[in-house]
């Protein structure tokens, strides 16, 4: 009888230290966040980048009850903001806005005094958007094979955001790919390439689908291509490039990062609930006059995007003949 009393109380013994070990083992809950976070982005009020932020902000309140301040530091295509957000402290409460614009600018000037890939951890890729290629509507051709055909016979400008913008990237692209010829136009801003096409200083120019999108609607300009790998929802009549162009693609793209060095259990605690908050529908309902395709990605499929494109867009960079450190 006290062999049995023995032997069941030492199993009982043994079975509660291993739940209380198990329990030590598991981690425990990141106290995170405790109060406000800044999200840094590089481009002014009112743009793309600052209405996603701003969305998303009012979607991580909802669930955390902690602001998230949106903070526009709008100078050379994003390098300043990378600048100010690399010297935060590493404790998770300041991100960046990274987008296609600021990778371009680090592949395009030299003397860069960071490093994007070791001095940002990945967070999450919101989502990402087509640029879409438009002609004034005197120009002949309805489609993109008419344009290639059109262009090889008569001397064409396009016009930019700037030398190196993502927009100048995607005509250099267009004309290797197509053995066409047409002569760059910088302008301040794709607002400025936009009214250059209305007003026949140029014959075409790109820019994302907001952009765009009034001067399609009004005649103003007329949609042949988007440069992304499929249609864009806003514009279900205009095709990919890439149907008449196998290969080509640029696209615009938003995502949050953060500096290198902050805890484990943070950056994947923030990328989680970033994850859900843009997979939310409202999110997108909120977003749909970007013509954003969502995605909410992981912090390893961000990394492996951010690779993916920096290949991409170092490649197009060494093809325009802009100097690439």
């Amino acid at each position: 009888m006290f062999t049995r009393r023995f032997l069941t109380a030492t199993a009982a013994f043994a079975l509660w230290t291993v739940a209380i070990t198990a329990s030590a083992a598991q981690p425990a809950p990141v106290a995170f966040p405790e109060k406000p976070i800044r999200l840094v982005i590089g481009s002014a009020p009112g743009s793309g980048p600052d209405i996603i932020s701003r969305t998303l902000a009012d979607r991580l309140y909802g669930a955390w009850g902690q602001r998230i301040v949106v903070d526009p530091r709008p100078g050379v295509a994003g390098v300043m903001s990378a600048e100010l957000v690399l010297h935060a402290p590493a404790d998770g409460y300041t991100w960046m806005m990274l987008t296609s614009q600021l990778l371009v600018a680090t592949a395009v000037f030299p003397n860069i005094k960071f490093n994007l890939e070791k001095d940002f951890a990945s967070l999450s890729l919101i989502g990402t958007t087509s640029f879409v290629l438009v002609v004034n509507p005197e120009v002949p051709a309805k489609s993109i094979r008419e344009l290639i055909d059109y262009a090889k016979k008569t001397p064409l400008k396009y016009g930019s955001a700037g030398t190196g913008a993502s927009e100048h990237l995607s005509g250099v692209l267009f004309t290797k790919l197509t053995g066409t010829d047409m002569l760059h136009i910088p302008y301040k801003g794709v607002a400025e390439a936009v009214a250059a096409t209305m007003g026949k200083e140029v014959n075409l120019t790109y820019g994302v689908v907001p952009a765009v999108m009034g001067a399609v609607q009004s005649g103003r300009v007329r949609a042949l291509g988007v440069t992304g790998p499929k249609r864009n929802a806003l514009l279900p009549d205009v095709p990919s490039i890439s149907e008449a162009v196998p290969g080509y693609q640029t696209l615009a793209w938003y995502s949050v990062v953060a500096p290198a060095g902050i805890p484990e259990a943070i950056l994947a605690k923030a990328s989680a609930e970033i994850a859900k908050a843009v997979k939310e529908p409202q999110f997108g309902e909120q977003l749909k006059g970007l013509g954003l395709e969502i995605v909410g990605s992981t912090r390893a499929e961000l990394d492996k995007f951010r690779a993916d494109q920096r290949r991409s867009i170092t490649e197009i960079v060494k093809l325009s003949g802009v100097d690439v450190k």
